[in-house]
């Protein structure tokens, strides 16, 4: 058995293990199936064991490989603090992923700058938490927020996080829709709708996956796949155009042709956290996090309403992991 194992196939195992399907954790990896397999296989190799079971239809974990997985993590955590820890200072702007300028991250940020304006924080405005995490593990981001329960468990065992909102949702409608005309929008009232949710932007599958658990059972479809859509603008143009309802979150943007209207009878949420790569280390962050508690506060974000929706396991991941 080799001694000297690299954290390249390390990662490439318990990204496999994580998802269970070779071109989805080559898609997470950015690398080919082709070569991810021949990582595999030479990490297989080196430890002298089988780590999967492999069918045309399935991949599954051996016992070699449930044994591996929890040190493999732990040696990847360990590599995760060290290049943060060596890479990471004050002296340098934190990259921070706001998403866009009108969503709670945006204030959190604001909010951030005001207090400590001798911190230079440089706004990102990527569009889903799924998309910006692969580029703050990579180290092209410090920070972003979203949805951390829509994350696979592989990407999410690499980040802290702590929570910041639960955000009510709402729905958009053509200002003819008739259901614009009501000050709330009961959600069995979207029954027999077809409600654009994202699907087909791989970047914000998470914000997908949890309008997919909302809809379940109540027959509101999703409309189908689109390409990804990028600008404020062009997002307008697209959604005047298809003319569907479009499910979003209290904190969005004003549309000329629509009306966002709040979802009630439940009132579903969608669980806003920080999150930035485990080790990382820098005064910036220690800044955005005491806005956090101050917005939070003042707001009574964590405060869930009455007859309010949400995943279990959302309320889950929603409580504080790391200090």
């Amino acid at each position: 058995m080799s001694r000297d194992i690299a954290p390249r196939l390390l990662r490439a195992f318990v990204t496999v293990a994580g998802e269970l399907h070779f071109t989805r954790a080559a898609a997470r990896l950015f690398v080919a199936q082709q070569a991810l397999s021949r990582d595999i296989g030479r990490l297989e190799r080196e430890l002298g064991v089988t780590l999967f079971l492999r069918t045309t239809r399935s991949v599954e974990l051996t016992a070699d490989g449930q044994r591996l997985l929890p040190y493999a993590r732990r040696v990847l955590a360990a590599q995760d603090e060290l290049v943060a820890a060596c890479a990471d200072g004050g002296g340098r702007p934190l990259l921070v992923d706001v998403g866009s300028p009108y969503a709670t991250a945006h204030r959190v940020l604001a909010e951030a700058r005001s207090a400590a304006p001798g911190t230079e924080f440089f706004a990102r405005f990527h569009s889903g938490l799924t998309g910006a995490a692969e580029d703050v593990l990579a180290g092209r981001l410090d920070v972003s927020f979203g949805r951390v329960a829509g994350l696979a468990p592989a990407v999410l065992a690499r980040l802290d996080h702590c929570p910041v909102r639960y955000e009510p949702m709402t729905v958009v409608l053509p200002a003819e829709h008739p259901l614009a005309a009501l000050p709330a929008v009961p959600l069995a009232a979207l029954a027999g709708e077809s409600v654009y949710t994202g699907a087909g932007n791989p970047a914000t599958a998470e914000w997908t996956g949890l309008a997919d658990l909302l809809f379940a059972g109540r027959r509101i479809a999703t409309l189908p796949p689109l390409p990804p859509i990028e600008g404020k603008d062009e997002f307008a143009r697209v959604m005047e155009k298809l003319g569907r309802p479009v499910l979003a979150s209290v904190e969005f943007v004003d549309m000329p042709w629509a009306v966002r209207r709040p979802l009630v009878d439940p009132v579903p949420l969608s669980a806003v956290s920080m999150v930035w790569r485990r080790g990382l280390r820098h005064p910036g962050l220690d800044v955005l996090r005491e806005a956090v508690r101050t917005l939070g506060e003042a707001g009574r974000w964590l405060e869930r309403p009455d007859g309010s929706w949400l995943p279990d396991v959302d309320g889950t991941l929603m409580a504080p992991i790391r200090k």
